[in-house]
């Protein structure tokens, strides 16, 4: 009996250890997500955005980051751990502390439902609903493998964050129109983007933003204008419908797509849009081709 007795109390001891001083967070909610993680990490950051104080700390890949997040004189730390399901469905865990009253937090929560548990419930319901009102107003399919298309074309070159890719080529979109125009030129099919360089941590992309044109054996000069050749490629391809703002959504799932797949491909995406945004319209009619090139074996 006396072993027993040794052995729970051991026990106890061991559990209140982990509990007080080795477990990392105060607090765990879990949810469901109709849509897959990629999304979900660009909505908890444009989230983030609208919240005062909002910080993400850390971000290991796009399913996991580490986010602080201001309450009067109190600092929480949400870090969100995203899961596929399926292709429609993602799991959702958020391990939340407040980085100065975590001790008097884990004392209480055994015991009550405290203000700290309160307020983070409410504050991912309000994410839930911002989350929920995004995807309303996006869509994407997986279509097939398909090349992208061979042409010429005059291009600009741009770095901007994903989120401000629209309104970079929006910057761009005179003056490629200007120069094509002015001199004549021959459009050969609808503007297209190419990503040279994605830094998924930063959220920071480099791109070519490229009206197809006939060539020509002389061609005006622009300072900020190149001309060139785009070569046909192997592609995954996804129909993107929706603002051009968030067509990174479709990068994502065709990301996940080649992984579940095991297909190789090259991370940097292609975006033929088929829309001007400036004539407006419900924007779930604009549509986007969105291509991610596989990568060919030259061995074989």
């Amino acid at each position: 009996m006396k072993k027993v007795i040794l052995a729970i109390g051991g026990i106890i001891v061991v559990t209140a250890f982990w509990y007080f001083f080795i477990k990392s967070y105060d607090y765990q909610v879990n949810f469901k997500a109709k849509t897959f993680p990629g999304a979900i990490n660009q909505v908890i950051k444009a989230w983030g955005v609208t919240m005062e104080g909002s910080e993400i700390l850390d971000q290991k890949d796009i399913t996991r980051l580490t986010q602080s997040l201001k309450f009067g004189d109190s600092t929480h730390i949400y870090t969100w751990k995203i899961k596929k399901i399926n292709d429609s469905l993602s799991q959702i865990k958020v391990f939340a502390s407040d980085k100065d009253y975590s001790l008097k937090n884990k004392l209480q929560i055994p015991f009550l439902d405290t203000d700290f548990e309160k307020n983070t419930r409410k504050t991912l319901e309000d994410f839930i609903k911002t989350l929920d009102e995004h995807l309303e107003k996006f869509k994407v399919e997986i279509a097939e493998e398909e090349s992208t298309r061979t042409t010429y074309c005059a291009c600009t070159e741009l770095q901007t964050s994903q989120i401000g890719k629209a309104e970079g080529m929006m910057g761009d979109f005179p003056l490629l129109t200007a120069v094509i125009s002015e001199n004549n030129l021959k459009s050969n099919g609808p503007p297209f983007l190419e990503v040279i360089n994605w830094d998924k941590e930063k959220d920071s992309i480099q791109f070519k933003f490229c009206f197809p044109i006939q060539q020509m054996d002389t061609l005006p000069e622009h300072p900020e204008v190149e001309y060139r050749n785009y070569d046909s490629r192997p592609a995954l391809k996804a129909i993107y419908n929706g603002n051009y703002i968030t067509s990174d959504r479709a990068w994502y799932a065709l990301i996940d797509y080649a992984k579940e797949n095991d297909i190789k491909i090259t991370g940097l995406p292609i975006e033929v849009f088929h829309n001007n945004p400036n004539m407006g319209g419900n924007e779930l009619d604009w549509k986007a081709e969105i291509y991610m090139p596989i990568k060919v074996d030259l061995n074989e």
